[in-house]
């Protein structure tokens, strides 16, 4: 289904607009291309053939041009000879043949302004059609950003990744299971208390008994 009818149609095309009333953009814009370009070679097609009428029309005007010349060039040798009625005749052909030139020179000028009209046209089918691509770089770069999204977060929110997390969670529910027993292991490690250092903690309890009595007096001779 075409999309534009015409050239003119697609210069004043809109296409965020386009795109806004599409269900697929992505397909949308592939299809505003490549009838662009299809579009786009069909008008060098035309104007090709243009150039070629116009090429063709100049031979015929050249042609035209030497039997003008041809024409005159009897006329003159028939008055030479005092034939004025066979340069009469020579003079009608030429004038047959500068009015057949001039019917060409008026096609020729319709040509040009065709080429030039195909010109502008091709100029503005180039440019709508460069923006139409800048269109689906970024349309896709979009798409392409949103797929990334939707992988990434169906990754993060999948089995696989609930899946690592518990077993993450469960190692360092092991780390910390090793971690206490190391802790509980140390506690005690000097091994069971002797006699001497029951005897050995006796001394000390006596050391901190007369500290104890020594801050007694002190702060009983401050209360004085």
């Amino acid at each position: 289904m075409s999309i534009f009818s015409r050239t003119r149609d697609i210069v004043a095309a809109n296409f965020a607009e386009l795109l806004e009333r599409s269900e697929d953009p992505a397909k949308m814009i592939r299809m505003i291309i490549l009838e662009m370009e299809e579009t786009l070679v069909e008008v060098r097609a035309s104007a090709a053939r243009t150039i070629a009428d116009q090429k063709e029309l100049n031979r015929h005007i050249g042609k035209l041009e030497h039997l003008e010349r041809d024409w005159t060039d009897k006329a003159e040798l028939a008055l030479s000879k005092n034939r004025e009625d066979l340069a009469k005749a020579a003079l009608i052909e030429k004038r047959k043949a500068t009015e057949m030139a001039d019917k060409l020179r008026e096609e020729v000028t319709v040509l040009t302004d065709s080429l030039k009209a195909f010109e502008q046209d091709i100029l503005k089918l180039q440019k709508k059609l460069a923006e139409a691509r800048a269109k689906q770089n970024a349309l896709m770069t979009r798409l392409e950003s949103a797929e990334n999204q939707i992988r990434l977060r169906t990754l993060y929110n999948g089995d696989r990744v609930r899946e690592a997390f518990s077993r993450f969670d469960e190692l360092e529910r092991h780390v910390d299971f090793a971690q206490g027993h190391a802790d509980a292991l140390q506690i005690g490690s000097d091994g069971p208390r002797t006699l001497g250092d029951e005897i050995n903690a006796l001394n000390s309890f006596d050391e901190v008994d007369e500290e104890l009595a020594a801050l007694k007096k002190s702060m009983n001779l401050k209360d004085k």
